[in-house]
């Protein structure tokens, strides 16, 4: 029994030592360079690279890194612009985004749900049930088994990825409702449904947790599994966009996300890794 615990802690301590050793190697290639990486756009990529930023600058602090959002929209146009260096998109660039010399780069797949409030008893709907609720054409809760309650449609605005991807795939491009709420991110779309227990929106699937529900979509459930099997169809590709190919700090950046240390906080922000 000593034996067989010495083992597991030798195994254990070694896979430690391990993935600290990788993390410090990784992040060596940032020794000797100094400089700004400025990011802007898509709020889904924001855990992703908030948290590699923090790691960089934690071994290295003759380098900044900040991070904004905005959307999708905005990230396209701010690095078409040359305002930020990475301009993030929860979607494929537009052609009229691509004829500024972007390059589009996709490191994580996500899927995108329709959320409630945790207190709605409503666990499942059809795709034809979320048009509809999104057109105007089921107005209250007790038409779906749920209490008798106006429903609350929150949306983000046009210059949201999430909403392009939830627009175009799941919606089929119906036309959405002119008094729905809308909230500037993914977080503050959270903040709201979980506010509001007649609510509903969508979001990225990396971004629920116990604040809100995800009620299954034609009786599949939004899970990162589900997701990376295809057998959630409602599914996306995040993408970091830069004006040429990249260089300098911005490519290391960028070489640091598609690295081993950086696919794990992809994971750990509740995405699929693509590989470079």
């Amino acid at each position: 029994m000593w034996f067989k615990s010495s083992v597991i802690r030798l195994l254990l301590c070694s896979a430690f030592v391990f993935a600290s050793h990788s993390q410090a190697t990784e992040l060596d290639k940032f020794d000797g360079l100094s400089g700004t990486v400025n990011i802007a756009g898509g709020t889904a990529h924001i855990p992703v690279m908030k948290q590699a930023a923090k790691s960089i600058m934690k071994a290295n602090r003759d380098i900044k890194i900040t991070i904004a959002g905005g959307g999708s929209g905005v990230g396209a146009q701010q690095v078409a612009k040359g305002l930020v260096d990475i301009g993030n998109t929860g979607r494929p660039l537009k052609p009229s985004e691509a004829k500024h010399g972007l390059v589009s780069l996709p490191f994580a797949i996500d899927g995108v749900a329709a959320i409630i409030n945790p207190s709605n008893p409503v666990e499942d709907l059809s795709s034809q049930q979320v048009i509809d609720i999104f057109s105007g054409k089921i107005t209250n809760w007790k038409q779906l088994g749920g209490q008798d309650r106006a429903i609350n449609i929150f949306t983000r605005d046009e210059a949201s990825g999430t909403r392009a991807v939830f627009s175009k795939k799941l919606l089929n491009n119906a036309p959405l409702v002119s008094h729905a709420n809308v909230v500037p991110s993914n977080g503050a779309m959270k903040t709201a449904i979980a506010r509001d227990p007649a609510a509903i929106g969508y979001t990225s699937v990396g971004y629920i947790d116990q604040t809100v529900k995800a009620p299954d979509l034609d009786n599949i459930h939004p899970s990162n599994e589900a997701c990376a099997s295809g057998e959630y169809p409602i599914v996306r590709k995040l993408y970091m966009n830069t004006k040429g190919e990249p260089q300098g700090l911005t490519k290391a950046f960028i070489d640091y996300i598609f690295s081993p240390q950086g696919e794990s906080y992809i994971q750990a922000a509740g995405y699929i890794p693509v590989r470079s």
